[in-house]
């Protein structure tokens, strides 16, 4: 009997689950990365599953639609979340990680498992199926030609921003004071504005000077990761009700909520790095020093990253790739992760773990693996699946998930409530489904 093997290109968040899932099913992988040969402009590190924006993986509560997304990954062994249960660090009700000690645990799982062959090269065609494509929306130039070329196929382009990161010791703790929002710890660095000095900041980031990015238009950034600067462009108070949102906390000297402020979130392990939460930014490194100087406790902060800003490309998926992610058009080649329209670190993952569960299935002569709708992962695959006027990047949320039947629910059930049931009634599913699975591969 021949071996089963398959190629995964691209070892991002993606491409390593997809690698992973595949291993774990005993397909021998070729997984090819051109890191640390070749650089994208947004990676600086050479392990897998580098997070270049934040380093937060979002609510893990299950009554946010990522927060059920991560426990049916959980429930499906998930690399990925493996390696952020493992490198875990405060940050409230989120998840949130090392970001070097999560890229090294996803890498060690890789490089030493029996099944998986690591390849450093640039790869500059589409390989013969079977085939996961996972190389993300900084695709090479070489294969994002080839890619384009292929019959029936769109592309969507647009921006996404990361936020600057600073130390921790070049913070006055005298303006700032921990805190969760609602009382939800104290995981949070918190720098407390007024009116004036609100006004004043808003003032000049509105008169800061950004860095060209080629081909830049407002209207295709992602809303998720918009830049602070374009926010701030769509009305005074625009970030007060934002990422400067004052609910929920409340300042220990005063006693009183502030006007707006200014969130820090953990960045490492040692807690020697934090990251400003929603302040994704293409403004020149002095103007960030200059501008990001006027928040309270930033006066004399040291940035040791300051925001960039880099191209994303994505697929136009609606019909070039099915609900499982494979091509319509030729049977047994996958594309996974943010090229294919799912947003953020999580949802790339979770496609890369569907391909590798559907094409280890087909290698082994099964069907491809297409779950329900009431699941977060098979309402994310019907999502890019399904044609619409004007497709865009999504998020997972709990409208793409099937609603619960009415005689599952009461009448105006509470929100929490209904968002509690959707996802006790998806898990309920996916624990017979990943039993099923360990089944078949032992």
């Amino acid at each position: 009997m021949n071996e089963l093997r398959a190629t995964v290109v691209g070892a991002g968040l993606a491409g390593s689950e997809a690698a992973w899932q595949l291993a774990k099913r005993g397909i021998r992988v070729r997984l090819i990365e051109m890191k640390p040969q070749k650089m994208t402009p947004a990676h600086s590190r050479p392990d897998f599953a580098e997070l270049v924006c934040s380093n937060s993986l979002r609510s893990d509560r299950l009554t946010n639609a990522v927060g059920l997304l991560k426990e049916e990954m959980r429930l499906l062994d998930s690399l990925i979340m493996r390696a952020a249960d493992a490198t875990r660090v405060p940050a409230g009700g989120a998840l949130a990680v090392d970001r070097e000690g999560f890229s090294a645990y996803v890498t060690n799982a890789l490089r030493t498992h029996p099944l998986a062959e690591i390849v450093s090269e640039e790869v500059t065609d589409i390989p013969e199926a079977p085939v996961i494509i996972a190389t993300g929306p900084l695709t090479s130039d070489a294969l994002a030609e080839k890619i384009a070329a292929l019959p029936g196929l769109g592309t969507l382009h647009f921006y996404d921003a990361a936020a600057p990161i600073v130390t921790l010791e070049s913070i006055d703790m005298d303006r700032v004071f921990r805190q969760s929002r609602y009382g939800r710890g104290e995981d949070y660095l918190n720098c407390p504005m007024d009116k004036a000095e609100y006004e004043a900041f808003v003032d000049a980031l509105l008169e800061a000077e950004t860095a060209e990015v080629h081909g830049f238009e407002e209207k295709k950034v992602f809303e998720g990761c918009m830049p602070v600067e374009s926010m701030a462009r769509r009305g005074r108070m625009a970030l007060a009700f934002g990422p400067l949102k004052p609910v929920g906390l409340t300042d220990p000297r005063t006693g009183k909520e502030p006007y707006a402020v200014v969130q820090l979130r953990q960045d490492n392990a040692e807690g020697s790095l934090y990251n400003l939460v929603g302040f994704q930014t293409r403004l020149k490194f002095p103007e960030q020093r200059r501008v990001f100087g006027m928040i309270p406790g930033l006066e004399h902060a040291e940035f040791a990253r300051y925001g960039v800003m880099h191209r994303n490309t994505f697929l136009q998926s609606p019909g070039f790739l099915n609900a499982h992610f494979e091509m319509i058009s030729r049977p047994l080649t996958y594309f996974a992760g943010q090229m294919t329209g799912v947003e953020g670190y999580v949802e790339s993952a979770a496609s890369g773990l569907l391909c590798g569960l559907s094409l280890a299935s087909q290698l082994k002569g099964g069907p491809p693996v297409e779950l329900p709708g009431f699941t977060a992962i098979g309402a994310m695959g019907r999502y890019i699946s399904t044609p619409i006027k004007h497709f865009q990047p999504m998020n997972c949320a709990f409208g793409l998930l099937d609603p619960l039947p009415q005689e599952g629910r009461k009448r105006r059930m509470p929100k929490v409530q209904r968002y509690e049931s959707i996802s006790q009634r998806a898990l309920d599913w996916m624990k017979g489904f990943a039993q099923e699975q360990t089944e078949d591969n032992t």
